[in-house]
Formats: structure tokens, C-alpha cells, sequence
């Protein structure tokens, strides 16, 4: 009996990721059905030490999931050898850490996960989804432990709008970061550009100069500028920063609003760039790879802080500037959070040492050193070691200033939606399937049939 229901589960949590890819919202609206069917047949054979090696004998290990997308994977090998050092030094835990993909990889699994009454211990993932996973009561309510935790005082209050809903906290940074310009110094002295541009207009003139056909042969060899293509949300998050410097919102009265100037001549900009061939599109959802930057053929490129160790590892020339100014000087908070599953108490309470640890000013330091993210720990941000390699990376100085100006991005439940049907907006546009205008317009009203028949 237990056999077959375990198998039947896999069979069911299977059925539902794959549904939620194609049918995300049906899936959603259904999320209280899935769980009452699921529960029913799974919950008198659940094994909750599945987890955990851990009871009343102080000599066993609690073991601890933890679910991320961290990326690229130069990254992740940083991240396992600093997570190595934690199980050493805490003998009575191990974390598993568990690479699930991309964000909206990911989201499927999370929510089948709750569904299936099988979700990890910690959860690395945009705050956004704050507001989802309250709704779907999932995540353990942080605000007790926050309130008498001796790391709250090293946390830069700037992280606050991440972690915060309804006055209660919900989670903790990983890391902060930003996007920018990389650029290639190298080609922009071939195209015999000597200054970084700062406007908009001065941008396009430069990804004109910088797209060059080499050899005379009709093809284009070389492009200004590679844009972040899809509808996922690293796309999202990417045009954003567009999106804010042309005075464009997506909340406006506490509403979901896509459809305003500022969104539209964001959009509008980027399918210039197309039009004269300065610009190329990145593959759908894939606008963080950087194989065009690292081979020449794309010149520019916005992305972030979290690139470095690649850049530095492939041996090519490279530097950042500002993202050029549209209307004002934007940028936004990027970054993951972390999550704490409601599981049972042994298991949270070693999650919380986890966590404390991924706060920590040693953590915070080695990881802004070795990887390009911006330390979230006070400490660790005026530490003689962090302070040394901005000195010896002063391109990281200018994520620092962008940091001034950065917001976050709604911290609502319905922000898995709003980041959807803005994506579409922006696939659709790019790929010139509607205007910015007519995109933004339908995706809006998919938005509020969404949030209206919820």
C-alpha cells in the first residue's frame, strides 16, 4: 500500500508540473483542490524524516534541502564549497543543496511541491513570490526570530522592502545586486568610440557604430547590443530597469497597471535598436548567457554583477558602465531571497542556522569577492577585504551607485501574473508581433481577467 501511494504520488506531482507549464493560472486557481486530493490519499503515509536523519539522539544529523537556481554555474561551484565549510563546522546538520533550474523553471516545482506536501526545507528565489507562497500558507513567518536575531542589526535596511509583507517578514536576502552595461572595450576602440554613452540617444548612435559587417559580405558580423528576449521573469527584471528610467510603472494605485508611456517608450526604444539591425535578441529566457558578449559578436550587453567569475575565467577584455538614462537614472533590486518551508520544528530550527550563516559577514564577504554580488551584510560591505576589491574592481562601484536609486520590484500575490503578462508584452513587441501599445494592452486585460476571477 505505502509503495503504491508513493508511486502514485511521483505520478501526480509529475502530472502537475507539466500541467502548471501549459495551464499555470487554471493551475493556480485550482491549488486548494490539488492539495485537499493530494493530502487525502498521501497524508497517513507521509514520512516526514524523509528529510531527516534526526530524533531525540543528540548524535544524529538533521538533513536539510535546499532549493536554488544559482547561475551561472562558476557560481554554484562557489556556493558548494562555501556550503561545504557550514556542514564541516556544523556536524549535527547537512544541508543538500539542489540546483532546480531557472525562476520560472522553477515555480512549477515549487508549487507542485506544496501540493504534493513535499516541498524542501529552504527555497532560494525572487522575493516576488513572497505574496504567492503566503497565500498558499507554505512559508514559516520570520518576524519572531528576526526580532530577537543578533544579525538583524547587521542587515542593510535598504533589503528591507524584500523581505517585508503586511508588516510581517517572510524572508532574508541571499545577495543584492543590479544590472548595468558590460561592454568590450576592445571593440568600442575599433568603432573608435571614445566615451561611454550616458543618454539614450547617445546609446543608439553607439550600437550603430559598434554593428559592423567585417568582411563586406551583406551579413552583419558584429551587433551594438544583445536584449534580453522571452517572457520569463530574468527578462522581466532585465527591462525593468528601461522600463523605470522612461517613468514607467507597473503598480499604480496599488493596481497592476501595463499599459502607461513610460512602459510603452521603453519598448518603443528597444525596437529601434532592432530596426537598424543594432541590436539582436537574446534566445527566449536566455538573456543571461553571454556567449555573444565573450565571442564578439554582440559588444554590449545589460546584465549583472553576478557575471564576473565567468567574465574573469574566459580571458576577454571587459568593463560596465550605467544603464543610459531615458528619462531619470533607474535601476532595480535584484537578487534572490530565502524562504523557510513549514515543515516540523527540529528541521526549521536547523534551517534557521543555515540561514544565520548565509547572513553572515563571512559568508556575505567570500561570496561578494569570489562571485560580483553586492554583500547584503553591513560588516561584510565595510570589511577591509571587500573594501580592497572594489578598489581592484572598480567596475563593481558602479552596481554601489545604481543602488542609491534602485527599487524593488512588488512584493504582492499577484505579482507571478503581473511579471507574466509583462513579459508577454515584451516578447510580442520585440518580436514585432504587435506594437508596444497593442502588447502592453492585451496583456493587461489577460491581467485582469486573471486577478478579477481569482
Amino acid at each position: 500500500m505505502i509503495y503504491d501511494l508513493v508511486y502514485f504520488k511521483k505520478l501526480l506531482i509529475m502530472f502537475f508540473i507539466n500541467f502548471c507549464f501549459f495551464r499555470r493560472q487554471f493551475f493556480l486557481k485550482s491549488i486548494g483542490f490539488i492539495c485537499i486530493f493530494t493530502l487525502f490519499f498521501i497524508t497517513g503515509c507521509q514520512n516526514n524524516s524523509l528529510n531527516t536523519e534526526s530524533s531525540n539522539d543528540n548524535n544524529q544529523v538533521t538533513k536539510i534541502t535546499f532549493w536554488h537556481g544559482i547561475n551561472p554555474p562558476e557560481n554554484r561551484e562557489i556556493f558548494n564549497e562555501l556550503l561545504a565549510k557550514f556542514n564541516e563546522e556544523n556536524p549535527k546538520i547537512k544541508v543538500e543543496a539542489l540546483y532546480i533550474g531557472q525562476p520560472d523553471e522553477q515555480l512549477p516545482k515549487i508549487i507542485a511541491a506544496v501540493a504534493g506536501n513535499q516541498v524542501p526545507d529552504a527555497l532560494l528565489y525572487v522575493p516576488q513570490l513572497t505574496g504567492k507562497l503566503v497565500e498558499l500558507q507554505a512559508i514559516k513567518p520570520l518576524q519572531d526570530w528576526w526580532n530577537n536575531s543578533e544579525i538583524k542589526a547587521e542587515i542593510d535596511p535598504a533589503m528591507l522592502s524584500t523581505m517585508e509583507l503586511d508588516n510581517n517578514i517572510f524572508s532574508v536576502p541571499f545577495a543584492t545586486n543590479n544590472a548595468a552595461m558590460f561592454y568590450r572595450p576592445s571593440l568600442f576602440e575599433k568603432s573608435g568610440i571614445k566615451d561611454t554613452p550616458k543618454t539614450w540617444d547617445e546609446f543608439k548612435e553607439v550600437a550603430k557604430k559598434l554593428t559592423i559587417d567585417k568582411n563586406n559580405d551583406g551579413k552583419i558580423d558584429q551587433n551594438g547590443i544583445l536584449l534580453s528576449s522571452g517572457k520569463g521573469e530574468f527578462t522581466v527584471f532585465i527591462w525593468l530597469h528601461l522600463i523605470f528610467s522612461a517613468n514607467g510603472e507597473i503598480m499604480q494605485n496599488n493596481q497592476p497597471n501595463l499599459v502607461n508611456e513610460g512602459t510603452e517608450k521603453a519598448l518603443q526604444l528597444g525596437l529601434e535598436l532592432l530596426k537598424d539591425n543594432s541590436a539582436i535578441l537574446s534566445a527566449p529566457d536566455r538573456g543571461y548567457e553571454l556567449d555573444n558578449f565573450i565571442n564578439g559578436k554582440v559588444a554590449m550587453q545589460i546584465t549583472g554583477p553576478w557575471t564576473l567569475a565567468q567574465l574573469k575565467q574566459s580571458g576577454i577584455d571587459y568593463n560596465v558602465f550605467p544603464i543610459p538614462i531615458i528619462n531619470k537614472s533607474a535601476a532595480v533590486l535584484g537578487g534572490e531571497n530565502l524562504f523557510i518551508f513549514k515543515t516540523n520544528p527540529q528541521r526549521e530550527k536547523a534551517t534557521l542556522k543555515f540561514l544565520e550563516f548565509i547572513l553572515s559577514k563571512e559568508f556575505q564577504t567570500e561570496w561578494a569577492l569570489k562571485t560580483g554580488y553586492l554583500p547584503i551584510n553591513i560588516k561584510a560591505q565595510q570589511s577591509t577585504e571587500y573594501q580592497a576589491f572594489i578598489k581592484e574592481n572598480p567596475m563593481i562601484q558602479v552596481f554601489l551607485d545604481q543602488m542609491k536609486v534602485a527599487k524593488s520590484r512588488p512584493i504582492v500575490a499577484d505579482y507571478p501574473a503581473i511579471s507574466e503578462n509583462l513579459g508577454r508584452a515584451i516578447e510580442s513587441s520585440l518580436l514585432r508581433q504587435k506594437t508596444p501599445k497593442q502588447a502592453l494592452e492585451e496583456s493587461q486585460k489577460r491581467l485582469n481577467l486573471v486577478i478579477n476571477n481569482k
